[in-house]
């Protein structure tokens, strides 16, 4: 329903190539991050057609040994960080304003510094390919196959940094997405009026908070340990591999939360909508997703079960692996509460919404399955645990994003999917997943591990193999028919209402698409379903002015730039790092104003260059290489600080250019040199 009768005049909307680059718009960031996303899901799925093409029949050589370790590993990690990730990132970046009333994020250009960290992240994590050694050690990179020793490569490399630039990625995002949600609502939208994908948006914000210092911790260990002599995770210098598997576990079982989480917003919203009904029990869910996210810390050492775990932590563990799949059947119940009664339409939004439901429950049963130490023991690495975690994510993230697409894609785009195609493809994605990861339960029961890429035709696994092979081109035709119904619907001009499903939440109040500030008038929230609340009280939200100045954030090329150096950085890791670290020294102690930020954003990538280039061209590896380029980094940002403020004479801006800076960046670079000539003697072996 429309709720502006005069509105202001339009703003003029910037096109072209260069106006999506320097972007700030968090509708436009959105919609970047939904085709990068979609693009790297694209990849993954090719990753996995080789795979389960490799399998599909005995003694196959479609491809190698090496190879297929690369694929099944990198599979993964673009589906997880690069595709299914970013694509929730793209409904919280468009949503999160619509939804509660706001303009903008907090933060515009930190959003569009996520996004481009995000891209060239992607592509430096995936860059492996191209020298042909992506990292092969599988997502979970358990020690000791990290090793150079096993690694030698420098696909473990693309794989550390890749994930450390992603993980700034999210974590930036996070904090923007929880800023926004609890500064900016409208009046009236207290938080227990929020929208529930808004409610899991928040929780899966902390839950990143916490879960990436972790692995972040884990990464940069174990760069330490490939490039710096160290020995946290090699045994024969006293480390512990175990260790990196707690460290990257505390971070992979609430990063499955922050996957999955998501997924069950959109279905929250999509499900009371086409039952014309409220949600059943909105607040058990609310507070169901909060106690997800809480018992999410103490379940990560079931995945360790075989690893000599004493018997009380085994007991601890199991109890609360079962323990967390309370607040999930909270959820399952109040979904089908919500359905019951109701009366239902099936658009292709609600068949996916409704699939949902009996498909996760699946992969929740199995998952509550492995709480138990001597079961989870029998079906450790076996292709019952891929047939867990394709459940839970494909059929349950995946599925979410999909209904969230059909269901979204009027206000995002002006236009309506074709509701034909989009039951043609449902069918088939729901036929290929049963099809692709049930099997995967037989195959378990027959004694297939995992990580294999052939195997010989005796082992009476075949047949199986050859019908899952079959379900995933099924997906691969269903997501063909989606590529196809997107470009015949986006040949047609934009003619959809501002409110085309009669929806209740505040996003279906302004037109389709939204204009660049969202509101002519920012909404008044007077009930937890807006506007089904004005429609049956026979309300109407304040009317512009015509007059009222909304301020906009303008363009910047400082996100990308920035996001560029730090790929050269990655690139050239070690002096790079040194300049970083001299750059962020003085952000931290000067304070300053964004411009400043920004031109050092532009100084660092100068530097990188010129790091890369003099490593290659004059020095080997030193301390004194990292000590000098500490201090230019340091020496860079004073200068384009002090030229950004314009608040020093000639005189006082040589005497902190030329004296105080390098002596500031000197010391600072020898005390960090004491420091890691310190660290590495304690770490170094002990000789007898």
């Amino acid at each position: 329903m429309a709720t502006t009768a005069g509105t202001l005049p339009q703003y003029a909307t910037n096109t072209g190539l260069w106006s999506w680059i320097t972007t700030v718009d968090h509708k436009r960031i959105g919609t970047l991050y939904l085709f990068t996303g979609f693009t790297w899901l694209l990849v993954g799925g090719l990753e996995a057609l080789l795979v389960r093409t490799q399998l599909a029949v005995p003694n196959a050589t479609v491809i190698d040994a090496d190879l297929y370790n690369q694929l099944f590993t990198m599979h993964a990690l673009t589906m997880i960080f690069l595709a299914i990730m970013p694509m929730t990132a793209a409904f919280s970046n468009w949503l999160i304003p619509l939804m509660i009333g706001a303009r903008d994020v907090a933060f515009p250009r930190m959003n569009a510094l996520s996004y481009w960290l995000y891209f060239f992240g992607g592509i430096f994590l995936s860059s492996g390919f191209l020298f042909g050694e992506a990292a092969s050690s599988g997502w979970f990179a358990y020690a000791p196959l990290t090793t150079d020793q096993y690694a030698p490569g420098r696909g473990m490399d693309f794989y550390t940094l890749g994930l450390l630039i992603l993980g700034v990625s999210s974590m930036v995002a996070a904090l923007n997405f929880a800023v926004t949600i609890i500064n900016m609502r409208a009046p009236g939208m207290t938080m227990m009026r929020l929208p529930v994908f808004i409610w899991m948006t928040l929780v899966i914000s902390f839950l990143l908070f916490l879960a990436l210092p972790p692995l972040t911790v884990a990464l940069i260990q174990l760069v330490f340990d490939r490039h710096f002599t160290t020995h946290f995770f090699i045994v024969d210098g006293g480390g512990d591999p175990i260790m990196w598997q707690h460290l990257f576990w505390v971070f992979g079982h609430p990063e499955v939360y922050i996957l999955i989480l998501p997924a069950m917003g959109i279905i929250s919203e999509v499900l009371p909508t086409f039952s014309r009904k409220p949600l059943f029990g909105y607040a058990a869910m609310v507070f169901a997703a909060v106690a997800i996210a809480f018992l999410s810390w103490a379940v990560w050492s079931h995945h360790m079960f075989t690893t000599g775990l004493a018997p009380v932590p085994r007991a601890i563990f199991s109890a609360n692996t079962m323990l967390i799949g309370v607040p999930t059947g909270v959820k399952i119940f109040n979904w089908l509460g919500t359905l019951y009664g109701g009366s239902i339409r099936f658009t292709t939004a609600m068949l996916f919404a409704v699939s949902f439901i009996p498909l996760f429950t699946i992969g929740g049963i199995s998952g509550v399955m492995h709480s138990s130490p001597p079961i989870d023991s029998q079906h450790q690495d076996t292709y019952m645990v891929v047939a867990h975690i394709h459940y839970v994510l494909v059929t349950g993230a995946l599925i979410g994003v999909f209904s969230g697409l059909f269901y979204w894609f009027p206000k995002m785009f002006g236009r309506m999917l074709d509701e034909g195609l989009g039951k043609w493809q449902f069918w088939l994605f729901f036929i290929g997943v049963n099809m692709a990861f049930f099997p995967m339960h037989f195959l378990r029961l027959a004694g297939m591990p995992r990580r294999i890429y052939t195997y010989d035709a005796g082992l009476g696994w075949g047949f199986w193999n050859m019908v899952s092979t079959i379900g995933a081109y099924i997906i691969g035709v269903s997501v063909l028919l989606f590529i196809w119904n997107f470009f015949k619907t986006m040949s047609k001009p934009m003619d959809q209402p501002d409110n085309p499903w009669d929806a209740p939440t505040l996003e279906w109040a302004t037109s389709s698409p939204p204009p660049e500030h969202d509101f002519d008038v920012v909404p008044v929230v007077r009930a937890r379903d807006p506007l089904w609340y004005d429609r049956d009280h026979g309300l109407t939200q304040p009317q512009p002015s015509g007059h009222e100045h909304i301020h906009l954030p303008p363009p910047s090329y400082y996100p990308i730039v920035m996001s560029f150096g730090v790929l050269l950085m990655a690139v050239r890791m070690r002096p790079g790092q040194a300049a970083i670290l001299g750059f962020l020294t003085g952000l931290i102690s000067d304070s300053p104003v964004p411009d400043a930020f920004g031109a050092g954003a532009l100084a660092m990538t100068l530097i990188a260059f010129a790091a890369s280039w003099l490593k290659a061209v004059f020095f080997a590896d030193n301390v004194v290489l990292h000590a000098f380029f500490f201090l230019v980094g340091k020496w860079a940002f004073d200068i384009v600080y002090a030229l950004a403020e314009h608040r020093l004479t000639v005189s006082e801006m040589v005497v902190q250019l030329l004296l105080w800076s390098p002596l500031a960046g000197a010391a600072t670079a020898l005390a960090g040199v004491l420091l890691l000539l310190l660290f590495r003697s304690a770490l170094e072996p002990r000789t007898a």
